[in-house]
């Protein structure tokens, strides 16, 4: 069973070191994504599995969020002039490679939480 409370509380995490991380450009995001894992793994408290999935999904939710910001911009920019009937399953099928990219580093720092509660 998942725990959302821990997933969010990591995405949280993760989301407000993630503001401050533009301090530190690569190094603080990466640094964010895993602390924000770690904490998600940890509230799982269920074993490095379910510290894993926990700190995936955190990390995903956080992915979410960044393409889905990134894609609000383009549209009120105007730099998206494809019709919405062309995106269908390649945009779906990108915006998913991107999520769980964004979400292996918080996966692992998750199954080292889950591990270590």
């Amino acid at each position: 069973m998942v725990n959302w409370r821990a997933v969010l509380t990591g995405f949280g995490v993760s989301f407000v070191l993630g503001v401050f991380a533009f301090a530190l450009p690569g190094i603080g995001h990466a640094a964010a994504g895993l602390v924000g894992g770690f904490v998600a793994g940890w509230m799982a408290d269920d074993g490095a599995w379910s510290g894993a999935v926990h700190g995936l999904l955190a990390g995903a939710l956080g992915g979410l969020v960044v393409v889905s910001l990134i894609l609000a911009a383009s549209l009120a920019g105007g730099l998206l002039f494809v019709p919405i009937g062309v995106l269908g399953v390649g945009a779906a099928l990108a915006a998913l490679a991107v999520f769980l990219a964004l979400a292996v580093d918080s996966a692992v720092a998750g199954a080292i939480g889950g591990l270590l509660a």
